[in-house]
């Protein structure tokens, strides 16, 4: 399986944060932005950039997703009742892609992609390689017996960079994960400020 270092890479460098948490991240190195010009000083964002900004590292974090695919969750989170910025939040964690990444099953959100596009993983018993197939609560996510010992699950597990979330149990002896509930924005361990009513405010104005 390929490792999309470059791309992640390049999503921190535009952001200028690191935005899942990686030692590696070259924000850890330079803080400022890719290419000849990334040096020069930043003018101050508009509204519009703010909550564009905040759109495009939202998306980012979750393997940069399409704006058609983004839009679409948006406007399920909308129709739902509550806080549109916390329901989005909830369905982008239940996505499997999503939930393989939490459990630390695999480093990266990239690599989760693969990974359940390749047929590794298994909910409720059944293989699925769709990663925006959304999981629900008490819903098992296994990995199958025959990738458990492939070298990127392996090394996600020697990594131990990130702590798994409350509402997904995991037990690493059998490879099983369990979604326990749909989170809220303040259980979701994002290494940076994320910031969904900005990208409500973006929607709703664009």
């Amino acid at each position: 399986m390929t490792k999309r270092t470059a791309a992640k890479y390049k999503i921190d460098r535009r952001m200028g944060e690191n935005i899942w948490g990686r030692p590696k991240s070259p924000v850890n190195r330079r803080e400022y932005g890719p290419g000849q010009h990334g040096q020069r000083r930043k003018g101050k964002l508009s509204d519009f950039g703010i909550q564009l900004r905040a759109k495009q590292k939202l998306k980012g974090h979750y393997g940069d997703l399409t704006e058609k695919q983004f839009k679409r969750v948006y406007a399920e989170a909308a129709r739902m009742k509550g806080d549109t910025g916390e329901n989005l939040i909830g369905l982008l964690e239940r996505r499997l892609d999503a939930v393989v990444y939490r459990a630390n099953f695999v480093p990266t959100v990239f690599a989760a992609r693969q990974f359940v596009n390749h047929g590794h993983v298994m909910v409720n018993g059944s293989r699925v390689n769709i990663p925006s197939y959304r999981v629900r609560e008490g819903d098992v996510i296994e990995v199958r017996d025959r990738s458990k010992q492939l070298a990127i699950v392996l090394e996600a597990a020697q990594l131990n960079e990130r702590d798994v979330p409350d509402y997904i149990d995991v037990d690493y002896s059998k490879m099983v994960a369990t979604f326990v509930r749909m989170p809220s924005l303040a259980d979701v361990p994002f290494s940076v400020i994320m910031e969904p009513h900005l990208v409500v405010e973006y929607y709703a104005k664009n």
